[in-house]
């Protein structure tokens, strides 16, 4: 896999008809938000500098969203939104429980979730999520999602305590793998990743006395 793409790939959207629908605006934005976390923080992130990463004015950022806080909000129920599609399509092709735990586990490391942009993005929303009710709702769910899903189709290969363990000890893989990501700025791969849960995976299956089920073999998590 390639790594993360560039600032470009937030970018887009830049340059946009001045009369155009109002869900291509609110993703140029949300991309332009996700672009000035990565290089300012989320802290310094700005109407005027999301504005300015968009190519437009502060008047059409506030035309769309009430101010920052809606726009974060906004932000993380797109980057949720886009997680979910990952993993759904994923779980639509998938045959089993294991290979519905491959589809999960690749569908968190796909490109679009796995970029160094994104990742920044996400990271940036759990550090905050603690003292902003909203993003802490939204984080909750999100978490939830992940372990549920889990949970479901390891309970199909093992007693449900053990699934409810194991589903939390990879969730929370999922995540520090994330948080690595951010610090290494792009030498961790979405493969590698996703090559690294998978191995936790199967030694979890092994030991709970769990088929492993067929060996894993990275496809690449952009298919």
């Amino acid at each position: 896999m390639q790594w993360a793409p560039e600032l470009s790939q937030y970018r887009e959207y830049q340059v946009v008809p001045k009369i155009g629908m109002e869900p291509i605006r609110r993703k140029q934005l949300i991309q332009a938000t996700i672009a000035s976390i990565h290089e300012f923080g989320f802290a310094d992130t700005t109407i005027s500098r999301i504005a300015k990463t968009a190519g437009v004015s502060t008047g059409i950022v506030h035309h769309y969203f009430q101010g920052k806080a809606d726009l974060l909000e906004a932000t993380m129920r797109w980057l949720m939104t886009d997680l979910r599609r990952q993993v759904v399509d994923r779980l639509n092709r998938a045959a089993g429980p294991h290979e519905r735990l491959a589809a999960i586990i690749e569908g968190n490391f796909a490109p679009g979730q796995f970029s160094a942009e994104t990742v920044a993005a996400w990271v940036a929303f759990w550090a905050h999520a603690k003292q902003t009710p909203t993003l802490g709702r939204l984080e909750r769910i999100n978490t939830r999602r992940l372990q549920s899903n889990l949970r479901h189709a390891l309970a199909e290969l093992m007693p449900r305590s053990r699934a409810a363990e194991l589903a939390l000890g990879l969730a929370a893989l999922i995540d520090g793998l994330s948080v690595r990501c951010a610090l290494d700025s792009g030498n961790l791969t979405g493969d590698a990743a996703a090559r690294v849960v998978h191995d936790y995976l199967t030694a979890g299956l092994a030991a709970g006395g769990a088929s492993t089920g067929p060996q894993y073999r990275v496809k690449g998590v952009g298919t």
